[in-house]
């Protein structure tokens, strides 16, 4: 019924950008808030950055000055630019939404399948 499908991960060195995309589908009504997260090998999934319905972002310290958050609202897509890649942000990358769909009157959590980002030394 809804599908959150992210693209543009992929393998970079380090110093490189990468721009992932989450594209939102399905009977949505409205959104809520989408953002990225990150899950690297052995390590619990952590918040990258976020934005909300206001257009409010916010980011993790570890990427700040370095990633973008985006969104598209006439097309429920979400973006993240990557700049300044470091090896650290070796992960993979899901995209969450917080969505009002037509018919409900509370907002449901989606993640995406996630997509993987690799930053070579």
């Amino acid at each position: 019924q809804v599908q959150l499908v992210e693209s543009g991960g992929g393998l970079v060195q380090a110093g490189g950008s990468l721009r992932l995309s989450c594209a939102a589908s399905g009977s949505i009504r409205s959104i809520k808030y989408m953002g990225w997260y990150r899950q690297a090998p052995g390590k619990q999934r952590e918040l990258v950055a976020t934005t909300t319905s206001g257009e409010a972002t916010n980011y993790a310290d570890s990427v700040k000055g370095r990633f973008t958050i985006s969104r598209d609202n006439a097309k429920n897509t979400l973006y993240l630019q990557m700049n300044s890649l470091r090896p650290e942000d070796t992960a993979v990358y899901y995209c969450k939404a917080g969505l009002y769909l037509w018919g409900r009157i509370y907002p449901t959590d989606y993640w995406g399948q996630g997509t993987q980002v690799t930053v070579s030394s």
